[in-house]
């Protein structure tokens, strides 16, 4: 959240591709959370269940916090950012419209992320929320597996 605030406050895009940085921010949260859990039961370690377990609720309450900043966000600063968000996005994909027209169902695959675009408060935090929970999720196994003992 604090990512956010800080790209708008210096006049970047807060909804834009730099705002994906702040993506890695959950799963550095899961593994030290399980590596925590794994000093918290030495010698023996926590097992696979609540290492796994432990590294699930940190993804689920990191994605759901990040998701209602971005939305509080949103509604606090209202339209404008979304709209020129928007504007940007739309010149992002123009420009890349050529990469797109190469590959096959090239076509279909640019009016699909042109129509994917958010456009509110609500899209801009389920977007976060997803992003955030899947790639929290894809490290919570393999953190849990690892830092199991």
């Amino acid at each position: 959240m604090l990512w956010v605030v800080g790209l708008y406050l210096a006049g970047n895009n807060p909804y834009g591709p730099k705002r994906l940085l702040a993506i890695f921010v959950p799963p550095i949260a899961v593994v030290f959370g399980q590596w925590k859990l794994r000093q918290y039961y030495k010698p023996d370690g926590p097992g696979i269940l609540k290492s796994i377990g432990t590294g699930l609720l940190i993804t689920f309450f990191a994605a759901v916090c990040s998701a209602g900043g971005v939305y509080a966000f949103a509604r606090v600063t209202g339209p404008e950012p979304i709209a020129r968000h928007l504007v940007e996005m739309r010149q992002i994909l123009e420009n890349s419209k050529p990469m797109f027209l190469k590959e096959k169902n090239g076509r279909k695959q640019y009016e699909q992320t042109y129509r994917d675009l958010a456009y509110s408060a609500q899209e801009l935090a389920a977007d976060d929320y997803i992003r955030k929970l899947l790639l929290g999720v894809l490290l919570s196994i393999p953190g849990g597996i690892f830092l199991r003992k």
